[in-house]
């Protein structure tokens, strides 16, 4: 097969949750670049209609639907709203999250539900909704987003998530135990752990530890508007068939030093 095609997503159609902004938008515009039919949804729909008119330049079919990944019954309209459009479901992008910075001892229940329930839960039924229609047409691929931060502890001076660096740590061994259980229905379930993208989420978190994040980065910069969108676009194409249970992280090198 020619590399070319390795990475065309012609006529397969992708899911992405919290596509309105940020890294589920870099990734929604790689996989229209590449072909792909795109689906974005998110609780604030009006930023994927926005994104999704955009794309619809580029030649692709879009759909912009509302949903909240913590609530069945969206993520459930969300796949039969795809299905009726599309057919089928080729690749799903679990990228919708949330954080919450607080000193471990005060951690509010409220808020580390609130984390957890949209980084775990929410990833768990959108997989698992998805994946009743992939095993059915004995294909499928789900790429999670997690995060460095899910890859051991951040010092609080700069990073105090507990909440957040928990739930991603959780992603990163859903992923690893869902490629095992559904690989025999041809099935992928890989994971990027991004480091620091100024995107709105970690904007605040960025600018206080600025200095701090880029002395530890080897390449001394943050993640850019077009750094993700490869990254992702290798996961989800042919170019990574072997490819299963892994772990992609694209930090600028923090992790190693």
């Amino acid at each position: 097969m020619h590399v070319k095609e390795l990475f065309d997503l012609r006529g397969q159609t992708a899911i992405i949750t919290g596509g309105g902004r940020g890294l589920g938008e870099q990734i929604a515009e790689g996989f229209a670049e590449a072909g792909a039919n795109v689906v974005l949804c998110s609780r604030k729909v009006e930023a994927c209609v926005e994104v999704a008119e955009r794309l619809k330049a580029l030649g692709v079919e879009t759909l912009a639907l509302q949903c909240d990944v913590t609530n069945q019954e969206d993520v459930r309209k969300v796949v039969e709203e795809t299905m009726n459009r599309f057919g089928r479901i080729d690749i799903l992008v679990n990228n919708s999250g949330a954080t919450w910075g607080a000193p471990a001892v005060d951690m509010p229940l409220e808020a580390w539900n609130k984390v957890m329930n949209v980084n775990v839960t929410g990833t768990f039924l959108m997989s698992q909704e998805v994946g009743r229609k992939m095993i059915a047409q004995n294909s499928g691929n789900i790429i999670n987003i997690a995060s460095v931060a899910g890859l051991g502890g951040s010092d609080p001076r700069f990073m105090d998530t507990i909440g957040y660096n928990t739930s991603k740590a959780a992603v990163i061994n859903f992923t690893k135990d869902l490629a095992v259980k559904w690989g025999q229905h041809n099935i992928r379930v890989n994971a990027i752990a991004p480091g620091f993208f100024p995107t709105k989420m970690s904007k605040g978190l960025i600018a206080h530890g600025k200095d701090r994040f880029l002395e530890n980065t080897p390449l001394r910069r943050f993640g850019s508007d077009s750094d993700l969108k490869g990254v992702a676009l290798f996961l989800a194409a042919r170019a990574s068939n072997f490819v299963t249970g892994d772990i992609l992280i694209v930090d600028g090198g923090s992790h190693a030093s």
